[in-house]
């Protein structure tokens, strides 16, 4: 058997399972999640059905439904997969990390203040997809440096354009009192007000992350990828904003990256001896 005959089918299930895996991910916990789960167990049991029985008319019907399938899966899947195209060539390495941080504490002692005064707000900080291209209200351009204060006095009550959502790109507030399409799940019960349907309903239709500050009780919510996770400390808010934005380059110290590859390969750099600090002779001395 050639090594050609036993790495294709390894290759072959391992392009499977990262399909698998990765298409699981993709639907997990988006609107058409439930509707492909009960339409895969629909559709299993009656293939086995058809399998057992030899029901050749069903398994005649069952082999041109994967067209019809496809279709269908454009269809039910239509945000989830714009969201996913326009995540396509993202790079976040264009900023620096320490600006990155920046904007991050900007929005979170924003949120911060905003949740210990009970004010709503509703922040979409914008990547790749343009998040305005969804608002069914494109709302007013401000275009200014973002700061806590800036937001706050936005979201204030009786500021005209506190009843919206604001998008962020970069450190810079772009617009204000947009209107955000809501989320169609109904799974979010009725303690899930307008702002945090908003927000997840932003979330699944683009790569934006969504900051929702409750009016009501001041709890702190983030939706990002159609997952809305509610009731979040400061710290869990800047841990999460940091994984999202902060690029994750670790510098390399190339001197020490060729000792190691010399020691893997089993030789040995003229200079190794110089990472081992040696003892003087004052200190040898001494020991003598």
């Amino acid at each position: 058997m050639n090594f050609s005959e036993i790495l294709k089918p390894i290759v072959e299930v391992g392009i499977l399972a990262t399909g698998i895996y990765y298409a699981l991910k993709f639907i997990r916990g988006t609107r058409g999640a439930a509707v492909v789960t009960g339409f895969f167990t629909v559709l299993i049991v009656v293939a086995f059905l058809a399998t057992v029985f030899k029901l050749q008319v069903l398994t005649w019907i069952l082999s041109w439904f994967v067209g019809f399938f496809a279709i269908a899966v454009l269809i039910l899947f239509q945000p989830e997969i714009r969201r996913m195209l326009a995540e396509l060539g993202t790079n976040r390495f264009t900023v620096s990390a320490h600006q990155q941080r920046e904007n991050i504490e900007t929005i979170i002692q924003c949120a911060k203040n905003l949740s210990d005064d009970k004010m709503g707000a509703l922040i979409a900080i914008e990547q790749e997809a343009k998040v305005l291209e969804t608002c069914s209200a494109p709302g007013v351009l401000i275009d200014c440096v973002a700061s806590p204060e800036m937001l706050q006095t936005i979201f204030f009550k009786d500021n005209a354009l506190h009843d919206g959502g604001v998008i962020i790109k970069g450190d810079r507030i772009m617009r204000a009192s947009c209107v955000f399409p809501l989320s169609q799940r109904q799974d979010l019960g009725n303690s899930m007000g307008t702002r945090h349907r908003a927000g997840l309903g932003l979330s699944e239709e683009t790569d934006a992350v969504v900051i929702i500050v409750s009016e009501e009780k001041g709890f702190i919510s983030y939706a990002y990828k159609g997952q809305l996770v509610t009731r979040v400390s400061e710290e869990d808010l800047r841990g999460f904003l940091t994984m999202i934005f902060v690029p994750k380059i670790l510098p390399i110290n190339k001197k020490l990256w060729f000792r190691g590859l010399l020691a893997k390969l089993g030789l040995r750099s003229n200079s190794a001896e110089e990472a081992v600090p040696q003892p003087s002779r004052e200190k040898k001395e001494k020991r003598s």
